[in-house]
């Protein structure tokens, strides 16, 4: 009997026993992971860390708006060395504009407000030429209704836009007294004058648009009829006469070179020094003056010649990397990638330092000229 209760109580043990069991088993399965937990700190995810973030783009130049158009102009099919030249044309603008700026801040001077407003107008007409220069000012022809342009035609590399030119180009071309080296060299003087025609044409659309809004001026105050807003004007009437002049020039040259070759005992070839040579010898520079110049003009054209051997190689790197990639070639991509890089950044630094070097000697050779009017 007392057995049989041990062995029933026994039973009712192992049954109660079996119960709980059973209702641990049954618990929700979360309820058994600690609080908080998502796999300890041993985990995947605790020790991945933060997601990487995405390198910004680098930023070519420190003012927006430059670094707007030269974004832009990534997306434009311009050859490699159109765009380190761009990429030095808006390095020397920003320098301009940024030495501008500082010399604003300090102010202080007498007739600043003038000043101020005739340099914004002189980097505004800077940019606006940089970009008609690589096709980026929205428009397809030169400036329509008007007789005194010249027309121009920048929007196609190979394309001068004045039958005069072409028809030259064409006569030079087929004469056979050009080598190939020689017929580069003259291209780059057609061009260099096409460029020289585009600045007119924008310098004078600048002169017309100033012109007009002076004539429709309903009562002028006396403030705006200032002997500074006519010297300016007068100023830029100046410089047209110069630059077209300069046209002038530079078309007899084309014109006696298209047709009796190049003189084997002119002092220079690249036609951007022919041009400020021409310039010097009309101002009043003293010989010992003259004579240093041709120094300098020297030593200028041969930092030309290497920025042009520059573009040259870079140009050839580029069409062998755009074949490698064309290829699948992974094996040499890198290589290439990083001789193309290293061409690039050569060629516009080059291409800087001679854009700087000419802004200098044009600056120069101008104010002499100014010197000679006075």
């Amino acid at each position: 009997m007392g057995g049989g209760a041990a062995g029933a109580a026994a039973a009712a043990a192992a049954a109660a026993g079996g119960s709980r069991c059973r209702s641990f088993l049954l618990l929700p399965l979360p309820l058994l992971l600690p609080v908080g937990s998502s796999g300890g700190k041993y985990s995947r995810e605790a020790n991945a860390g933060p997601p990487e973030e995405k390198a910004p783009p680098p930023v070519e130049f420190r003012l927006l708006r430059l670094n707007q158009v030269w974004e832009k102009a990534q997306r434009l099919p311009l050859s490699a060395t159109r765009l380190a030249e761009l990429h030095g044309d808006l390095r020397l603008q920003e320098k301009d504009e940024l030495r501008w700026k500082k010399r604003k801040a300090e102010g202080g001077r007498l007739g600043q407000e003038e000043e101020e407003e005739e340099e914004e107008a002189r980097l505004r007409r800077n940019l606006h030429v940089i970009l008609a220069k690589y096709g980026m000012n929205g428009k397809k022809d030169a400036p329509p209704g008007a007789t005194n342009y010249i027309k121009d035609g920048l929007e196609d590399d190979d394309f001068l836009g004045d039958p005069r030119l072409e028809k030259l180009w064409n006569k030079a071309k087929a004469s056979g007294r050009f080598s190939d080296e020689e017929l580069e060299k003259l291209w780059r003087e057609f061009k260099h004058h096409k460029e020289k025609v585009h600045e007119y044409n924008i310098l004078l659309e600048t002169v017309s648009l100033t012109e007009d809004s002076h004539k429709n001026m309903i009562s002028p105050t006396e403030e705006e009829e200032g002997p500074w807003k006519v010297e300016r004007l007068h100023k830029k009437h100046s410089e047209l006469k110069e630059k077209l002049h300069s046209i002038n020039q530079g078309f007899e040259r084309l014109w006696r070179v298209s047709h009796q070759g190049f003189d084997p005992t002119s002092e220079f070839e690249e036609p951007r020094v022919i041009d400020l040579w021409e310039m010097a010898k009309s101002t009043n520079f003293t010989e010992e003056e003259l004579t240093s110049l041709r120094e300098e003009l020297k030593h200028f054209e041969a930092k030309v010649e290497k920025h042009h051997h520059f573009q040259k190689q870079l140009e050839i790197s580029h069409q062998k990397l755009k074949h490698v990639e064309g290829m699948g070639d992974s094996e040499h991509l890198g290589q290439h990638k990083e001789k193309y890089a290293m061409l690039e950044e050569k060629t516009k630094e080059l291409g800087y330092k001679v854009k700087k070097h000419l802004q200098d000697l044009s600056g120069r050779i101008s104010r002499g000229l100014q010197h000679n009017e006075l």
